[in-house]
């Protein structure tokens, strides 16, 4: 009888955290203007690419098929920097800090960056990202690129045992006292719903682009069974979405996360 109560409520809270994304309103409107305003439309790509992982190839595949504007790849090393080289033929802007513990990243452009920083905010082998991009229309937005460490224990890498974790809430300090339009992509290495993910997109009034579409689990691609959405983009108001989409598995324990948005910039 216990385990009979325990299982239905066990299903009544997970029905409640999973509906919005299922069933409630889109937290980011879907772009349904007629007026196409290519200018302002840009895809960005962002791809956990696993640090051990040697299928560059099967990831270079995908990134000639989507042919985002912008990529953020994580768990980037020396390798991984040197297998994304030819990037730089179609992407002319880049930031890259490789890094041998899993928490290095590249961020490749072909969207003008400047005031490009890199920050660490609570590790100082944990980089985050931090840049002006720059649309063809010359509206311009931020763009912050993240990959707070893992709350699980590890012996090999950083983690946050024991402790709370702060990048996410000041990425949303950040958004909140910037009056650019503002994106946070990334793998935050937790679910959306967990009480800092939440609290971080309070801070900067910052939505999920995941609300109303789906879950679009991002990790674990190995296990057909245990999926969670870890991967993540989060926008303030002035982005609507055209296109939402996890892509195929290239031997990385996550699945790359496309989107395209437009941004549509208040003017008061």
């Amino acid at each position: 009888m216990f385990l009979l109560l325990g299982l239905i409520a066990v299903i009544i809270i997970n029905g409640i955290v999973i509906y919005p994304y299922l069933l409630g309103e889109k937290s980011v409107p879907d772009f349904r203007t007629g007026i196409i305003k290519p200018d302002d439309t840009f895809s960005v790509l962002l791809a956990n690419v696993l640090i051990d992982n040697r299928q560059s190839e099967a990831f270079l595949k995908i990134i000639k098929q989507q042919d985002p504007d912008i990529l953020l790849a994580m768990e980037v090393n020396d390798w991984w920097a040197k297998e994304l080289l030819v990037l730089k033929q179609n992407y002319p802007y880049q930031l890259e800090y490789p890094l041998d513990n899993a928490y290095g990243m590249s961020l490749y452009s072909k969207l003008p960056m400047k005031n490009k920083e890199i920050k660490f905010l609570k590790h100082d082998d944990v980089p985050s990202f931090h840049v002006i991009m720059t649309l063809p229309s010359g509206n311009f937005f931020n763009f912050h690129g993240i990959h707070p460490v893992a709350p699980v224990p590890s012996k090999k890498y950083p983690d946050n045992v024991k402790e709370e974790e702060v990048a996410l809430l000041k990425i949303g300090k950040l958004v909140a006292n910037n009056p650019l339009p503002s994106i946070v992509a990334g793998d935050f290495n937790d679910v959306s719903w967990s009480h800092t993910s939440r609290m971080f997109g309070q801070q900067g009034n910052l939505k999920n682009v995941r609300i109303g579409r789906g879950l679009y689990n991002t990790f674990d691609a190995t296990s057909f069974i245990l999926r969670w959405p870890l991967d993540h983009y989060f926008v303030t108001e002035e982005f609507k979405l055209v296109e939402l989409e996890r892509l195929s598995k290239f031997g990385s324990d996550h699945f790359p996360l496309y989107v395209k948005l437009v941004l549509e910039p208040s003017h008061h």
